[in-house]
């Protein structure tokens, strides 16, 4: 559903290894001023973050966003709990389907579109061991292919 046509800022790429990846939504974040400047300079992870549903409002944790430094006393804690704003038709949808059983919500990726700061949410169920060999081998079946191929078009 989402797609992403703004600047990068920060991508979850364990995020695909670790989970299949179901559904995707697009989220806005509630910022403060100095949080934003920070982004703007590429200053956030989201490797360790994960999201939880909280009375009918949807919330990021362990989203790191590092201090601006040029900041003052209005620089916010870097690992504060941050407001994802979503409709309420979409938060009640995402709250039905994580009571199934192995379903979470993970963040994917957190980019500019235009002058705001968004963040794709996925809906994911986790991979087994097994799963991960299999995608590995895959990887590792189309990286030879690609091999082959440059290999053949330069004779």
């Amino acid at each position: 559903m989402a797609k992403t046509n703004g600047k990068l800022i920060a991508n979850n790429k364990k995020a695909y290894h670790d989970y299949f990846i179901l559904d995707t939504y697009e989220t806005g974040i509630a910022l403060h001023g100095t949080e934003v400047k920070s982004l703007r300079m590429g200053k956030c992870s989201i490797k360790e973050s994960f999201i939880r549903i909280e009375n009918g409002e949807v919330y990021i944790y362990g989203m790191h966003i590092s201090p601006y430094e040029k900041g003052n006393i209005f620089n916010k804690d870097p690992l504060r709990v941050r407001k994802l704003l979503l409709h309420k038709a979409e938060i009640n949808k995402l709250l039905g389907k994580t009571k199934e059983k192995g379903i979470a919500i993970i963040p994917l990726k957190v980019y500019f579109k235009g002058s705001l700061v968004k963040a794709e949410i996925g809906l994911a169920k986790g991979k087994k061991l097994y799963d991960k060999r299999q995608d590995i081998a895959k990887k590792d079946q189309r990286r030879e292919a690609q091999r082959e191929f440059k290999v053949r078009n330069l004779e």
